[in-house]
């Protein structure tokens, strides 16, 4: 799965254009190098987004296309 959609399904960054966005101004890294939006997202990936105050960084536990609101959370832990 697409980088940009990972973000969106996980509800990690709210909408794709905004995480597209992201990428592009080398705001997001996985495993601690800057990754574009069409980087395909793999179980063990640490993904880490530096947008507002606190940085986020995350280990990829799954990689599903839909998820609901609840499950959301499942698909990531937090580091």
């Amino acid at each position: 799965m697409r980088l940009d959609k990972y973000l969106k399904v996980s509800r990690l960054i709210k909408r794709r254009t905004i995480a597209n966005d992201a990428c592009d101004a080398e705001k997001v890294f996985v495993n601690g190098k800057p990754a574009r939006a069409s980087y395909d997202v793999k179980v063990g990936d640490i993904i880490e987004i530096n947008m507002g105050k606190t940085p986020l960084k995350v280990k990829v536990l799954k990689v599903v296309e839909v998820v609901g609101k609840e499950g959301a959370d499942q698909l990531y832990e937090v580091q």
